[in-house]
């Protein structure tokens, strides 16, 4: 009897605790009604919000900017004509002198004495052709009266003749004997300013020797060298050709300091070479710069904005709107009359400042996304948190 009620309590126990497991699971999983609340509630979130640009067309500039290095509008090196000693060194270093100012004396008494000599030459020259031109005469009479041989009077011709030749010479000398006493006067060739001087007085200099005295460069205006690549300027001239763009009068320059200051004068382009460097595809151009200040310099290093001309009806987009893929094919996320992202492929032509001008792609009054992009994906709903024209 004891061991049948035992039993009995073991099997009460365990329906007991059944009931007390199946109580507990069933509080713990939802209801019908709970399931559907929270299909409701996700089917009911809202858009993702993004901040859109919206497209227009605009009439810009184009300008490229490059870098570019300045190059004296002139370059003189001061050279002795002819050997001596520097007696006097008669500029300041870093000094502006004008063409024609002396520089240099270079000790002037050798050719001094050359200049005497020959006038001396020159003077006995002409006495000499005085004799022989009278001698000539006074034969070429005897020669009528036969009172002489034609031999004597060819001889008197002949020392006629050779000493006009001599006295033509001896002009020659004494020239050639005045320009040297001249250049031992080393003058300015040109106008600007003079560097440093590379020999002092007492120095012994030879004429055409391989060091220059001085260099004198012309400042005010200066140039301004650039490269662009042949590809940029093929696409710029056939834009110019079809009407897409409009130049009028010349190009305008602009330059940037190495401190990152604007330079408060504008140039204008000079010439572009009329061929292409094989080795860096580029076409070299040169821009003509006002220097009254002289703060440029030659060999400074420079950007320089070229303002290529006008073009009408251009799309232009902010850089962050632009996403590119591994092979650099450009696209936007475009937002459509259903506020749905739609991708669309781009043709990126430049940058200009922090936007890019397009080829092609997108048509005025299209919405795209340029905040947000990473929160949404193709076909996602949005909303537009802020329509932004700029």
């Amino acid at each position: 009897m004891q061991f049948s009620g035992f039993i009995r309590k073991n099997k009460l126990m365990t329906v007991a605790f059944t009931s007390f497991l199946l109580m507990s699971l069933s509080g713990c999983l939802p209801s019908n009604a709970d399931s559907e609340a929270s299909s409701d509630s996700a089917a009911e979130a809202p858009p993702t919000a993004v901040e859109v640009y919206v497209v227009e067309k605009q009439t810009v500039t184009l300008t490229t900017t490059l870098p570019g290095r300045t190059v004296a509008f002139r370059k003189a090196e001061v050279r002795p004509q002819v050997s001596g000693i520097i007696e006097q060194r008669l500029f300041e270093e870093g000094a502006e002198v004008e063409a024609g100012q002396q520089l240099y004396q270079i000790e002037p008494e050798t050719y001094q004495a050359a200049v005497q000599t020959a006038r001396a030459y020159l003077s006995r020259a002409q006495a000499n052709l005085v004799t022989t031109e009278a001698r000539e005469e006074r034969y070429r009479v005897l020669l009528a009266d036969r009172a002489i041989s034609q031999q004597a009077y060819d001889d008197a011709l002949s020392e006629y003749e050779q000493a006009k030749a001599e006295v033509a010479v001896r002009k020659a000398e004494l020239e050639t004997a005045e320009i040297n006493l001249r250049y031992t006067r080393v003058n300015a060739p040109i106008s600007g300013q003079i560097g440093k001087s590379n020999f002092t007085e007492g120095a012994l200099v030879s004429a055409n020797q391989a060091e220059v005295l001085a260099t004198i460069h012309q400042l005010d205006p200066i140039y301004v060298d650039v490269s662009q690549a042949s590809k940029e300027l093929i696409t710029l001239r056939q834009q110019i050709m079809q009407g897409l763009v409009r130049q009028e009068g010349s190009i305008q320059v602009s330059l940037e300091l190495e401190n990152g200051t604007e330079y408060p004068h504008q140039g204008e382009l000079q010439f572009s070479e009329v061929n292409v460097n094989e080795n860096t595809g580029s076409v070299m151009m040169r821009a003509l710069m006002p220097n009254p200040e002289q703060l440029l310099l030659p060999g400074m290093f420079v950007r320089t904005t070229f303002y290529e001309g006008e073009r009408d009806n251009a799309i232009l987009i902010p850089h962050r709107a632009v996403q590119f893929d591994r092979q650099g094919n450009a696209s936007v996320m475009l937002v459509n009359a259903d506020n749905e992202i739609e991708i669309r492929p781009v043709i990126t032509e430049r940058s200009l400042g922090n936007r890019w001008l397009l080829g092609n792609g997108l048509e005025e009054g299209e919405r795209i996304v340029i905040a947000g992009q990473q929160k949404v994906g193709p076909g996602a709903k949005v909303s537009i948190a802020e329509k932004q024209k700029d």
